[in-house]
């Protein structure tokens, strides 16, 4: 229960924390502990009272739910819970916004990250040197904004963090209810992640969608490769030479709707199909060939020079500046019947397989939107019109085609939009396969069985094989997500693009459903690991030693060199037995062969740069 006996200047004076402000000392302070964390409570509650339950999972491990009840429907003030603890071993910070910045900063420069349904992820984890979690602090409520953030202060070396809540504006309610989850257990953070995760997915209203197995299969994308100049002759020619090399679908997306290839969306709405006239025919074709085909959608935006934006004229959000436009208001019926019907009918008409829907944090009240129930809107809020609107989206098109796919990219991929979709696409990074990394190793981090693709790779048809093939070697535990002009590049680089395809579709099992390790997030994830019953799959991003302790037992083991060396250096822990050895390069040419008998020790292997060694135990 919230300690209510303590003063409010006692508990400030034993966190070494600032007092409140004078309006908010006028409500007492309280304080929580979580798993022997300390929160304190500023801020002025108003008519809300408030009261807490928790409990202890396991040690280290607990919960609280945190309630507001009011008489009278009330707007929330913000509330910041507050709490510190010492810096031991506390090297780095994890958000879903952090990406290639994990360092802690000051507490007057919080990390941190501000979630709502369609930004980020309620979550802020602090670990160690040893990637071992100190603390992870999760928040139940994916729909509203919520802000975690934690610094170093500097005069004590402790670690001073935040849990900031109603940030943005919210309707009037008489009752808020939502958890808060502290785990300060010595787990791995991939592990204190992943239960958060679970956490999520067990709670009623973020129950993740069913995955078709098409979803967790490649893809080729349209985007880096044709941007908005697409030909549906030369798409079908692409869906050819993608299919040969073992791709499954094809995301059709952004320039099939327009003839304006300015990169705007002023004429972004009608979501007639202008660039490919006979899209049914197409989508036919592309079905013939044995593929699936995803459809682009800006789904909340009606460009001002679109025939559908008079439509709605006072229904939309706010104006989107330089773009030329306006994005919908999801609290009238009618923009979310509109939304649903133009989805529905691209199935039903055209026999899409599929939407890649994006803009979705656009859907967000502005500082002069009104927060009522009037006018025609059924919804005050802008959120809860939103998960309405996406809910209904993956009820009506499942209804068509139950192995529908819907995907989203970062930042919105949070708990709420595992409900809506079973794609999440790491954020844009082309040409970039550090990025490309990073993006989907957080990814997967936090999306349980979702389906997390890799942002489409690309790279210089003029390069050396041995570096565009980075690209695809960077999201390898990923579904990757091809974006060159297969016609264009030259035969080593497809010679390439099959074998580590090849390769990717027989060790899916293992890559997408093994044990994921992602090791020293602070230096970008330099080596990743994936284990399964029978294998361990390891890929070095850089100069690195692989580890194999004696629980390696027998099983086969494959090592990824996507460094800058050829070779791969090995430290066993225990005494392994006999084990023969294949080497091969980029392109799947056998490179060496021969035996070794692994005994404690290290041991260096020839390995081409981005090349394969694979040991077999022998009998």
């Amino acid at each position: 229960m919230w300690n209510r006996s303590l003063a409010g200047a006692l508990a400030g004076m034993a966190l070494g924390l600032a007092m409140p402000s004078s309006a908010a000392a006028q409500q007492p302070t309280t304080e929580v502990d979580i798993a022997g964390l300390s929160f304190v409570m500023d801020g002025e509650t108003g008519p809300f009272r408030i009261t807490t339950t928790s409990e202890t999972v396991e040690p280290g491990l607990s919960t609280a739910t945190l309630t507001l009840e009011s008489d009278s429907a009330a707007t929330p003030n913000p509330l910041i819970l507050r709490w510190a603890t010492p810096a031991r071993d506390m090297q780095g910070i994890w958000t879903t916004g952090s990406w290639g910045r994990k360092t802690i900063g000051p507490d007057w420069s919080m990390s941190g990250v501000t979630s709502m349904f369609a930004r980020n992820a309620p979550v802020l984890a602090l670990f160690g040197n040893d990637d071992g979690n100190r603390v992870t602090i999760a928040v139940s409520d994916a729909l509203n904004s919520v802000r975690l953030s934690a610094g170093i202060r500097e005069e004590d070396a402790t670690v001073r963090g935040r849990i900031e809540l109603f940030g943005e504006r919210q309707p009037p309610t008489k009752r808020i209810e939502l958890r808060i989850r502290v785990d300060r257990r010595s787990v791995p953070l991939w592990e204190s992640l992943g239960e958060v995760s679970e956490w999520w997915a067990g709670m009623p209203d973020t129950e993740p969608a069913h995955v078709p197995e098409i979803a967790r299969l490649p893809m080729y994308s349209t985007w880096y490769s044709y941007h908005q100049e697409l030909e549906s002759e030369a798409l079908l020619r692409e869906v050819e030479l993608a299919r040969e090399l073992g791709y499954e679908a094809i995301i059709v997306d952004d320039g099939w709707q327009t003839l304006d290839s300015r990169r705007g969306y002023a004429f972004t709405g009608d979501w007639r199909p202008e660039r490919i006239p006979e899209m049914r025919e197409f989508v036919y074709a592309v079905h013939q060939r044995g593929m699936k085909l995803l459809l682009w959608y800006a789904m909340p935006l009606v460009g001002e020079k679109s025939s559908t934006y008079p439509d709605f004229r006072g229904k939309y959000l706010r104006y989107w500046d330089g773009q030329g436009a306006w994005v919908l208001d999801p609290r009238y019926p009618e923009v979310r019947e509109h939304l649903i019907g133009t989805y529905r009918r691209a199935m039903e008409e055209w026999e899409v397989d599929g939407f890649k829907l994006d803009f979705l944090g656009f859907f967000v009240a502005t500082d002069s939107t009104e927060l009522t129930v009037a006018d025609g809107r059924d919804f005050a809020s802008v959120s809860e019109a939103a998960d309405r609107l996406l809910t209904d989206v993956m009820t009506e098109l499942r209804a068509v085609n139950p192995d529908v796919m819907i995907e989203f990219r970062q930042p919105y991929i949070g708990p709420l939009m595992r409900k809506y979709g079973n794609m999440f696409r790491a954020a844009d990074a082309p040409h970039v396969a550090t990025d490309n990394r990073l993006r989907t190793v957080d990814l997967r981090l936090l999306s349980g069985n979702t389906a997390v693709h890799s942002d489409m790779f690309m790279w210089h048809a003029e390069d050396e094989v041995e570096a565009a093939a980075l690209q695809f070697l960077s999201v390898l535990f990923a579904v990757p997500q091809l974006s060159v002009r297969l016609e264009r590049i030259p035969p080593d680089h497809r010679e390439m693009v099959r074998h580590w395809t090849d390769y990717w579709l027989n060790n899916r099992d293992v890559l997408l459903d093994g044990t994921f390790v992602p090791y020293a997030p602070l230096a970008n994830y330099p080596l990743i690991e994936a284990v399964g019953d029978g294998k361990r799959i390891v890929a070095l991003y850089g100069d690195r030693v692989v580890h194999l302790p004696k629980s390696h037992g027998r099983r086969a083991l494959d090592l990824i060199n996507a460094g800058h060396r050829s070779r791969v250096i090995v430290e066993v822990g225990g005494s392994l037995g006999r084990f023969d050895y294949r080497v091969f390069d980029t392109m799947g040419r056998e490179f060496g062969a021969s035996s070794v008998e692994l005994s404690p020790g290290v041991y260096r292997f020839s390995v081409p740069r981005s090349g394969l060694l694979q040991l077999t135990p022998v009998p």
